[in-house]
């Protein structure tokens, strides 16, 4: 259990490696004070000599003061979170390179010179035959799929899944998609999306979370497609949905505010909430083990008074502006 982070701080020629049990929920929050409140955060914690993979890292990132470069990713499942956090940080690290690391840990080793595979083993990229399509069965879908059609028209629906899933499943999902019922129309929006193209043999993509792999194209089961990766960019798939479908329009100046709520509150005490865990039986025939990082809290950002005021200075004016424009 844990939510771990890795954070690499470059600096000098040199780099370091950090990790935190607890604070992949924390690391764009942690990042917006700017890149020096940043790395004094992320070198408070445990210098480690390893690298987590895609499936225990929750989140990393990586501030690389000789190229002025930060890579960062978190678990967000939320679309205007997304863009208000990627808004301050463009306010907040003036001068430098801020991207989204959607291929996970294999954009930050790739920056290293250390390559995308460093810590994933063969094989990793799984895919699967589909029986049927993941259309929505919950309230709200995480993903839009559209398919356009032989006569031209393009359909969409909600999906359960993933963005990168639908790549997993190969092309036998397409025809599984056309011979779907309808999803309800979007009344949130989704943290991605995937449009295929089967006459012109293209599928695109976006999403504001990882979607290790992309990088690896073809993927098994698309040859002589092209991919599309569009990043965090949603506007071609939104011009391409029909009129009944359309993507809703989240409020941003709502989700800078609540980047703005609790700065420079300490974070709760957790230590005795540990310790029962730790003490707690484990099921009748087993042996608990404790992990001894699962002990340690995550070390608070800290950010200085003067780090503080900029950092609300640009919520500040961004909410200004995205209530005016």
């Amino acid at each position: 259990m844990g939510a771990r982070a890795q954070y690499v701080v470059v600096e000098n020629g040199a780099w370091q490696r950090y990790y935190s049990h607890w604070a992949a929920h924390r690391v764009a929050r942690d990042l917006l004070p700017g890149p020096v409140a940043a790395t004094r955060c992320f070198r408070a914690h445990r210098e480690i000599d390893e690298w987590l993979d895609d499936v225990w890292c929750e989140g990393a990132a990586l501030v690389d003061h000789d190229r002025r470069t930060l890579f960062w990713f978190a678990a967000t499942d939320d679309w205007a979170d997304h863009l208000a956090t990627r808004s301050v940080l463009a306010r907040t690290w003036p001068g430098w390179d801020v991207r989204f690391a959607h291929d996970g840990m294999g954009d930050l080793t790739h920056h290293l010179g250390l390559g995308r595979d460093l810590t994933r083993t063969p094989g990793w990229f799984e895919t699967f035959e589909p029986r049927g399509f993941a259309a929505s069965e919950y309230s709200e879908p995480c993903t839009v799929a559209s398919l356009r059609l032989p006569d031209g028209s393009v359909r969409a629906w909600g999906s359960d899944w993933d963005p990168v899933d639908h790549l997993a499943g190969g092309r036998r999902l397409i025809d599984l998609i056309a011979a779907s019922s309808a999803t309800p129309a979007l009344t949130d929006m989704p943290h991605g999306g995937v449009h295929f193209d089967p006459g012109a043999r293209t599928v695109s993509l976006w999403a504001v979370q990882t979607v290790a792999g992309v990088h690896d194209w073809p993927l098994p089961g698309w040859e002589d497609w092209v991919l599309d990766f569009r990043g965090v960019d949603h506007t071609l798939q939104a011009g391409l949905l029909p009129a009944d479908f359309p993507f809703p329009s989240p409020s941003l100046p709502a989700a800078l505010r609540r980047l703005g709520e609790g700065l420079g509150v300490p974070l709760p005490d957790t230590s005795a909430l540990l310790a029962r865990a730790a003490g707690a039986a484990g099921p009748e025939g087993t042996t608990p083990v404790v992990n001894p990082a699962a002990l340690v809290q995550p070390e608070p950002a800290d950010p200085t008074p003067a780090e503080l005021a900029v950092l609300r200075g640009a919520i500040d004016a961004l909410v200004s502006e995205s209530a005016a424009g």
